[in-house]
């Protein structure tokens, strides 16, 4: 048998291959930055090349490592399923589900409770990870993201649709120096997604305003977190109206009444060959009957 390298530099290397980020691949895997690095460096020493373009904190797979990754990508996945088939104890089935925070928080878990009386030997694991679906096949098995399209290489089921609200803390709706128009948001700060900047641009358009020019634009990649800092009065959220409902935070307003659609939905996303994994399939089934 020829000699193979460490599973856990090719473990390694295919998940900043597919997060195409050291630092974040390194969080994955429970590792230090060094620690890392010297499992990359090992798998490129046995081959004899280098795989990646070192980019400040990027690490963007060159010709050689896409060619790897090719090979040995598929290969990996074939293992891990054989083991996590060969891990299952008795019945019990075991689902690793990327949700994000806010999803999780105020839709996913209150409505879990109806899951497990249906199925109380299904587990979920749940990864609050941002950009779930690069770790698909990899750290989890399915994932509930937040998109404006899905890679069509994906199976993927749309959830719902989304209007954008304009959300303030509620001493910016009353008072001397009320926000009441839309021209008024040019003297204050605005918070956005930094995932979901096009939510901003869709609002001003529909408002009237594509010139639009707030104070500041400050970005955030948690909805729990924006909420939060308009209520201190940090500026203004331009996020979805579900958000705004199903935090029901009294410190909280909606500004101004327009019906504006988002081009964003959530989104129920997994590799096509993983519908078939029962544990997937009984949340998928779930979770588009539940209406979530």
């Amino acid at each position: 048998m020829r000699r193979l390298p460490p599973l856990r530099a090719l473990e390694a290397f295919i998940r900043v291959a597919r997060l195409g980020s050291s630092k974040a691949a390194a969080a994955e895997l429970a590792l230090s930055a060094p620690a890392l690095s010297r499992r990359i460096k090992s798998l490129e020493d046995h081959i004899g090349k280098p795989l990646f373009e070192r980019r400040n904190q990027s690490m963007i797979l060159n010709d050689d490592g896409q060619t790897l990754l090719d090979a040995v990508g598929p290969a990996m996945e074939t293992i891990g399923e054989a083991v996590d088939q060969m891990t299952v104890s008795g019945s019990d089935l075991r689902l690793r589900l990327g949700v994000l925070p806010l999803f999780g928080a105020t839709r996913l878990v209150p409505r879990l409770p109806e899951l497990r009386k249906l199925y109380p030997k299904l587990h979920i694991d749940v990864d609050t990870s941002t950009h779930a679906e690069n770790m698909l096949g990899d750290v989890i098995d399915a994932a509930i993201i937040i998109a404006d399209h899905v890679d069509p290489n994906l199976y993927s089921v749309k959830l719902d649709s989304n209007k954008v609200y304009a959300i303030a803390a509620t001493d910016l709706v009353n008072g001397p120096n009320a926000i009441k128009t839309p021209d008024d948001l040019q003297g204050h700060n605005i918070l956005i997604h930094s995932d979901m900047a096009k939510a901003f641009d869709r609002w001003k358009e529909a408002v009237g305003l594509p010139d639009l020019d707030p104070a500041s634009v400050d970005q955030m990649n948690s909805g729990p977190l924006m909420l939060e800092a308009a209520a201190q009065g940090l500026g203004v959220a331009i996020m979805h109206g579900g958000h705004f409902s199903d935090a029901n935070d009294p410190r909280l307003a909606r500004l101004f009444d327009y019906d504006i659609d988002s081009p964003y939905s959530y989104w129920f996303v997994c590799r096509k060959r993983d519908k078939k994994n029962r544990a997937v399939r009984i949340f998928h089934d779930w979770v588009v009957k539940a209406g979530l």
